[in-house]
């Protein structure tokens, strides 16, 4: 009678160790990774708020050129003229009084 005794498969636990490693990295990779989804999140974010930045700079401008329309030779807005005046030269009319 022999006594056939197993041992383990120590190429298959060696195997599936290997396997489940690499899964392990690549999982990591696809979520903490340099094109992963906490990066694609923060990508996200940026170009939400340069959105906003360009809306918020594409109205500055546009006041902007509006306000230098309305002093171009072409057309004179008198009330902007006198704003300018008292806060550009510091005017003040005769009948106003001044508070500092």
């Amino acid at each position: 009678m022999t006594s056939s005794t197993k041992r383990p498969a120590v190429g298959g636990i060696l195997a599936l160790a290997v396997a489940f490693a690499l899964g392990l990295y690549f999982a990591l990779a696809a979520v903490q990774g340099d094109f992963g989804l906490f990066r694609k999140a923060q990508i996200l974010a940026e170009v939400a708020a340069l959105t906003d930045e360009e809306a918020r700079l594409i109205a500055e401008l546009a006041r902007a050129e509006n306000l230098t329309r309305r002093l171009s030779d072409g057309y004179l807005d008198l009330d902007l003229l006198d704003q300018q005046a008292r806060d550009v030269l510091g005017y003040v009319r005769a009948d106003e009084i001044v508070i500092r």
